[in-house]
């Protein structure tokens, strides 16, 4: 994301206010159904516009009389907390292009405030259960999991790391074009930085949640496998500020190693400037972050995996795959015993309907055609549900007992900044529908003016198309 486009966000900054944004009102939205966010005018400024209805899709089922509702359910996925004053992030890779594109985001500061928003949005739902499906945090951060779980109790929430001031790319004193600068840049929120420090109050998330975890949660970056030299990075007081003109930098996952990082770290990136250290920065290993979710939440099986089936009533099987791979890369892989495990419970499922919950994919998984045949062969699942990919697509999978749905959900961290709620009704005949929508978050000015700079930002905002089509988000998917 480049300094924003003064073009696009003229009507931004008279929207909000120029003057800063403690003259910005929430917007009480909720579900999208009733009313969401449009850019009806096609100059980048969010406006509130007419609910989306739900659309009714038939690839895999007719048309059918709807019944009782058999559940009621939520996804909140791709959260992605971050610290963004961390000397562990790089946000100078941003200029370097793919696949560094997210190193850097004008809304990062407010990460914090979008999540309590979201939670406040799902207590008004009232779901029996919420899956959160990973990258709860971005950088395997302790303070960062604190910040999280902090949401989800209710309560004090301290964004804030360092020192009480911002100190980080996007402060008023910053030369370095590639940053949006809120105190001086177009659009002006003086303020806003020093705002988002601050602590916050989060209403608690009133419904019982299932943690999975993502890449971002046990790797740094979502890629690297902690060491002893990033952790030290990480709690140090240098951050890089400019990278080295000559400087080689992998680019390909498969190349990012432990050995590989470490490497490049000890030679030094570049020019690095002096910033409040902080220990609570610590890198987290994966068995303490499954560890301290399962704890949290009351939930998430045992093991070193947060693997877990449960009801949701009595008509739902919910079914959660830790797919994430703890040695590096964003792509997932299936573990030892996953396969075995997903079968028994699917036979323990018995006549009630079934979803299935992941961070990837299962179809980009290595090995994920193996959780998918065993699926297939079993007749009530309704739906095969992930994060991961920021953006939100329904596409159907026939099999020769009907088949089931792959449905993925756009993020917290980027544009559009939505959860996902789902209803599972029965149909005549037999069959059922499971009926999605989007949820906005509420009532949070911080919220409002991240959601639209995350919609602006050049590099996942609307150019990226991450809302999908009507048909990937209100809509009713009818089974047999």
């Amino acid at each position: 994301m480049k300094r924003l486009h003064h073009a696009w966000l003229a009507g931004l900054a008279v929207l909000l206010g120029t003057a800063g944004c403690a003259g910005a009102e929430p917007v009480p939205l909720g579900p999208s159904t009733a009313a969401t966010f449009q850019d009806p005018n096609g100059d980048a400024v969010l406006e509130r516009g007419p609910g989306e209805p739900l659309v009714d899709r038939t690839e895999l089922a007719p048309r059918a009389d709807l019944g009782r509702p058999l559940a009621l359910f939520a996804q909140l996925t791709d959260t992605q907390i971050l610290d963004e004053e961390s000397p562990a992030r790089l946000p100078v890779l941003d200029r370097l292009g793919a696949p560094f594109e997210s190193s850097f985001r004008p809304q990062e500061a407010l990460t914090a405030n979008v999540f309590a928003a979201m939670v406040r949005s799902l207590n008004e739902l009232r779901p029996q259960a919420v899956v959160l499906t990973g990258d709860l945090v971005d950088n395997a951060q302790a303070n960062e999991l604190d910040q999280v779980l902090s949401v989800l109790r209710g309560g004090r929430v301290d964004p804030a790391s360092g020192r009480r001031r911002y100190d980080g790319p996007q402060a008023a004193s910053g030369a370095d074009p590639l940053f949006y600068r809120p105190d001086v840049d177009a659009p002006r929120f003086p303020g806003l930085l020093a705002r988002a420090q601050r602590p916050l109050s989060s209403p608690g998330l009133r419904a019982p949640w299932f943690p999975l975890v993502g890449n971002h949660d046990v790797l740094a970056q979502g890629v690297a496998r902690p060491t002893p030299r990033i952790n030290a990075v990480a709690r140090g007081d240098r951050a890089l500020a400019e990278l080295d003109e000559d400087i080689e930098v992998p680019r390909e996952e498969a190349r990012l190693s432990p050995e590989v990082v470490d490497r490049v770290l000890s030679g030094g990136l570049g020019r690095t400037e002096r910033v409040p250290a902080d220990p609570d920065r610590r890198l987290l290993d994966a068995s303490e972050a499954a560890r301290r979710l399962r704890a949290a939440s009351g939930r998430g099986g045992s093991g070193p995996r947060l693997d877990a089936a449960y009801d949701i009533g009595p008509n739902l099987r919910a079914i959660n795959l830790d797919v994430v791979s703890r040695e590096g890369g964003s792509r997932g892989r299936v573990a030892s015993g996953q396969e075995a495990f997903l079968r028994r419970e699917l036979r323990r499922a018995g006549r009630r309907w079934v979803v299935v919950f992941s961070h990837n994919a299962l179809p980009s998984l290595t090995g994920g055609e193996s959780l998918l045949s065993a699926l297939d062969r079993h007749p009530r699942v309704a739906a095969v549900v992930s994060g991961n990919s920021h953006r939100n697509r329904i596409a159907p999978r026939r099999t020769p007992g009907g088949g089931y749905w792959l449905v993925s959900t756009s993020s917290l961290i980027d544009y559009p900044q939505q959860s996902r709620a789902f209803r599972l009704v029965e149909t005549a005949g037999g069959g059922a529908a499971l009926e999605t929508w989007m949820i906005d978050h509420t009532g949070d000015a911080l919220a409002d003016v991240s959601r639209q700079l995350a919609y602006v930002d050049a590099q996942g905002g609307r150019p990226e198309r991450a809302a999908g089509s009507r048909a990937d988000r209100n809509v009713r998917l009818f089974l047999r």
